[in-house]
């Protein structure tokens, strides 16, 4: 509870963090209560929530986003300003604390999501590309390009 007029302050930073083996972090973050698998890179300005389980050699760039229940797989890269969202306003607005109405996302191995894309509540596939700007609304099952809004299929690899 705060004074009228003083702010509630929180605090930017490592919280209970489970660290793999050679993982870099440039400051500031907020990450906590996540996992970072071996040699994963964090940048600065990036928010890992609680619960997230990011695998071996990722790298997460600058003022990303990454919110409970998603799970990234080993040599993924999620460039810079990528927002994932766990959220889908399933009673026409916002969940207000209640987890029980939060979605999972699930991210496969060798996936790659351009800078500025948001990753709704979905799976993606093993070696898909995900194009910047792009707004993944279904899940990915196939390997290839996806790019839009909503993502769609633009070449298989």
């Amino acid at each position: 509870m705060t004074e009228k007029g003083q702010p509630g302050l929180g605090s930017v930073g490592i919280s209970d963090v489970t660290f793999g083996k050679r993982v870099k972090v440039i400051e500031p973050v907020n990450i906590y209560g996540c996992t970072l698998g071996d040699d994963v890179f964090v940048g600065p300005f990036v928010e890992i929530q609680s619960g997230v389980r990011i695998g071996d050699r990722c790298r997460i760039q600058s003022h990303s986003f990454i919110c409970e229940l998603v799970t990234i797989g080993a040599d993924c890269v999620v460039a810079h300003g990528v927002m994932f969202i766990n959220d889908l306003f399933e009673t026409g607005g916002p969940a207000r604390g209640r987890k029980d109405l939060w979605r999972s996302t699930e991210i496969g191995n060798n996936v790659s999501i351009g800078s500025n894309a948001t990753i709704l509540p979905v799976s993606i596939c093993d070696g898909a590309v995900i194009g910047a700007g792009s707004v993944v609304t279904r899940d990915i099952a196939e390997r290839g390009i996806y790019a839009g809004n909503p993502a769609r299929l633009v070449r298989r690899l």
